[in-house]
């Protein structure tokens, strides 16, 4: 029988240890460009970077605002796991820049500290408006600051 010597042998579990970590990295970057090819980049660049509509959370976990990121129209979001508080309500329904200067992502909406009040800016003109949305009708709106 032939015996392997200690030197040798820890050589040659070095060399598949090497051996194995070499293959195990090779598959995992594989995998990770081959997911990265799979991934809808020109839906991504299309939508994401000038979307016309965007979804805004109030701190009503039941409360979004939707905004019209081209022309400034608003409406209040209400979702429900029951239907009968779900709906969709218009805040602003005026455009607040003509169809002609319309361009997508021009407006957009910051949170302020009061859970009803946002502000919505033109980013091309920078005018500022305040937006107020709520439960009754009476006080939903939205004012100009400038």
């Amino acid at each position: 029988m032939h015996k392997i010597k200690p030197n040798k042998l820890n050589n040659m579990k070095e060399k598949i240890f090497t051996f194995i970590f070499i293959v195990l990295t090779t598959m995992t970057t594989l995998a990770q460009s081959q997911g990265k090819k799979n991934e809808t980049a020109p839906i991504k660049s299309q939508f994401v970077e000038n979307p016309v509509y965007q979804l805004f959370s109030t701190q009503n976990m039941w409360t979004f605002l939707k905004l019209d990121t081209r022309n400034g129209k608003i409406w209040q979001i209400q979702y429900d796991v029951s239907s009968s508080n779900r709906g969709e309500t218009r805040l602003n329904s005026l455009a607040l820049v003509s169809i002609d200067k319309e361009v997508k992502g021009r407006f957009t909406l910051y949170p302020t500290q009061n859970i009803y009040n946002f502000l919505l800016l033109d980013q091309i003109d920078g005018y500022v408006y305040q937006v107020q949305w709520s439960l009754d009708e009476e006080n939903r709106g939205i004012i100009p600051i400038n």
